[in-house]
């Protein structure tokens, strides 16, 4: 078996998966840089825009806002869906009656797909419809708020159904992790004398370090694919004030046909996300090494 250590039969072994991945990877980044770079319409000829569609793009309040709804369900993502999953995990992986049956409820919206989510909460965020306002009425609430459709709390109504959508497979993870930690050490915490606030806050965060770097690098790689929410919930509206960045560039892609200026964008959904995917490792990867 020692010809499986050379390297030349390494590489061969890797070819096939180094193929396909050049052919649905590498090779629809390189071609959307280059149309970045054009005027192309879909229909007629492409001709060298240089940075033309980047400036558009610096000029663009549609984008800007695009961008700022992204961070806004990026936050939601990082300070309230990894929070509240990890605790879900803590109090249904003790000894709770039911709690498997729990567990299963709350990870199913996470097998539902995205645009049947989308729909589910129209039924319930709509202004005019929706249960929720329904609801508030009916306990004497005059207001209606526009929770999607309107000019402000649309992108933290695409934040929340997120949430709800990606809990229960952040609460698996976490689960999956608190099992996996060694029984001996809360025992021996126990006899100590160690509450249960003392083992979660010095035993079981601590040890959880790489499953929360896990966590946060599938959160943040998540929230920059976020596209089927937003048609569902609102289409982008009104005016493209509940836009993220996927389905701004799907907009002026496929729905305003302006290729260039959307493979443009594509480029730079990309690099956002590569980037915030980067400093997310980096981080987990410093903080253990200061361990």
């Amino acid at each position: 078996m020692n010809w499986l250590t050379t390297r030349r039969h390494f590489a061969l072994m890797i070819a096939p998966a180094l193929i396909i991945y050049s052919v649905y990877m590498i090779y629809p980044i390189l071609y959307s840089l280059y149309y970045s770079f054009t005027d192309f319409d879909g229909v007629s000829a492409n001709g060298f825009a240089g940075l033309a569609n980047y400036r558009q793009m610096a000029q663009d309040d549609a984008f800007w806002t695009s961008m700022r709804n992204t961070g806004i369900v990026l936050g939601i993502a990082l300070f309230l869906l990894i929070p509240l999953g990890f605790l879900l995990a803590v109090l249904l992986g003790g000894r709770v009656k039911g709690s498997g049956a729990l567990r299963a409820l709350v990870f199913a919206p996470a097998i539902i797909a995205p645009i049947l989510v989308g729909l589910i909460w129209i039924f319930l965020l709509d202004p005019k419809i929706g249960l929720v306002n329904a609801f508030l009425l009916a306990i004497g609430v005059p207001a209606h708020p526009q929770w999607i459709g309107g000019p402000t709390l649309s992108p933290y109504a695409i934040g929340l159904v997120y949430l709800w959508q990606q809990i229960g497979f952040v609460l698996t993870i976490f689960y999956a992790g608190l099992r996996m930690l060694p029984r001996d050490v809360m025992e021996a915490s126990s006899l100590d004398g160690a509450s249960r606030w003392q083992q979660l806050r010095h035993i079981q965060i601590p040890m959880l370090r790489e499953t929360f770097g896990i966590v946060t690098a599938l959160v943040v790689t998540g929230v920059f694919k976020v596209f089927e929410l937003v048609y569902a919930l609102t289409g982008g509206g009104p005016v493209h004030l509940s836009e993220v960045m996927v389905s701004y560039m799907y907009h002026i892609t496929f729905t305003t046909q302006q290729y260039g200026y959307g493979m443009a964008l594509a480029v730079v959904v990309f690099v956002v996300g590569a980037l915030a995917s980067a400093a997310t490792f980096l981080g987990n990867r410093r903080k253990g090494e200061a361990r």
